[in-house]
């Protein structure tokens, strides 16, 4: 075990509960669309992304529940580089934003669309690896100058195919009752990413992140679509009352 430096992240509407020393309740309000609800653990808070802990050889474990089959927005566990750099006010050290790296079991409700090609899945339940070229993240910047551009349909189609191509992706989506407690292991080593449920393989790739990535649990109302056509959304959704559970978490 080497998990250390948990920190909480909560916006209005969000809480978490620690059961145990390596089990929490995740819960967020209920609420009309409009603001953001976030309940969140990670251990990469106040860390530029070339201190982030984590790197292959490591195995998450841990299980999980939550209050209903589809929760509107997002939650999962894994790790990843913050590449949005969004610290929502909680401080930090990524000003500027980088190519996604990611492994991790992720829950996306409509109309969230989360992959960068057509034939991947997009939404629902997923084990999804993303690994992208090393950057320096000041190159990226000049991306912002164009980003008003993306509101034109073919450029958005132009810019989510060169996506497709700088950004190595894969992932499954897999059926499962998620009220009910199930046991979860992402496997990541230098020759891909393996994840299992109930100890059952349920999808495998040969595709590793680029390392080191930051340990990440949550649950939120967000959605981000980008879909084939072009078409960019993203926000918030209106919620009822929900929930998540982890508990047992180990990293070895």
């Amino acid at each position: 075990m080497r998990i250390a430096n948990l920190s909480q992240r909560t916006t209005h509407g969000g809480q978490i509960e620690t059961l145990d020393e390596f089990s929490w309740r995740f819960s967020c309000s209920g609420g009309k669309a409009g603001r953001y609800r976030l309940a969140q653990i990670d251990d990469y808070q106040a860390l530029s992304r070339s201190r982030f802990p984590w790197i292959p050889p490591c195995h998450l474990r841990l299980e999980a529940r939550a209050s209903d089959n589809h929760l509107p927005g997002t939650w999962g566990f894994g790790f990843w580089n913050d590449p949005f750099g969004m610290n929502l006010g909680f401080g930090g050290k990524r000003l500027l934003p980088a190519f996604p790296d990611a492994a991790w079991f992720f829950f996306a409700s409509e109309p969230n669309y989360l992959s960068f090609r057509n034939h991947h899945p997009a939404q629902g339940a997923l084990a999804a690896v993303f690994r992208s070229p090393l950057v320096p993240a000041w190159m990226l910047a000049p991306l912002g100058i164009a980003a008003p551009l993306l509101v034109f349909r073919w450029f958005s189609r132009l810019a989510r195919r060169a996506a497709a191509t700088l950004v190595q992706e894969d992932s499954g989506e897999f059926k499962l009752d998620l009220t009910a407690w199930h046991m979860y292991d992402l496997v990541w080593d230098d020759r891909g990413v393996q994840f299992l449920i109930d100890d059952q393989l349920v999808k495998q790739t040969q595709i590793t992140p680029r390392g080191p990535l930051g340990l990440v649990m949550w649950l939120d109302n967000q959605y981000a679509a980008w879909q084939p056509d072009g078409r960019l959304k993203y926000g918030t959704l209106e919620t009822g009352a929900r929930w998540i559970e982890i508990r047992n978490l180990t990293i070895a």
